[in-house]
């Protein structure tokens, strides 16, 4: 009698840990067309244009220059999102883009131009 009932303890708790696994997890789809190594980037390179704003470092005109370069990343980014895909070479060409944005961006705060820094009164 013991032992039947000790058997079917046993066999209730192995059946029961069966039924608590968990399920098999669902397959993580990336998104074909997501950036978000540029994404990061657009954001950081937007703060660095700004910094120099702030600080005197970028004219006006350097400024709108860097402006537009930024803007037309973006452009290309939704060009090459438009298909449903970014191919590699198309994420190649954006971050080509992106670092000679970024050589740009160094080059125009450091040199000799600069600007009244934002804030900065004209007495």
């Amino acid at each position: 009698m013991k032992i039947r009932t000790l058997i079917a303890v046993l066999a209730l708790t192995v059946s029961g840990v069966a039924f608590t696994q968990s399920p098999a997890p669902v397959p993580v789809v990336k998104d074909p067309t997501a950036t978000p190594g540029l994404d990061k980037r657009e954001v950081k390179q937007q703060k660095r244009i700004d910094q120099g704003v702030a600080s005197g470092q970028l004219s006006a005109k350097e400024t709108n220059r860097l402006d537009k370069r930024q803007a037309k990343l973006v452009a290309n980014e939704t060009a090459a999102k438009s298909d449903g895909v970014v191919t590699p070479a198309e994420r190649r060409k954006l971050q080509r883009e992106a670092n000679r944005n970024s050589k740009a961006i160094h080059q125009l705060k450091h040199n000799k131009q600069t600007a009244a820094p934002a804030g900065a009164s004209s007495n």
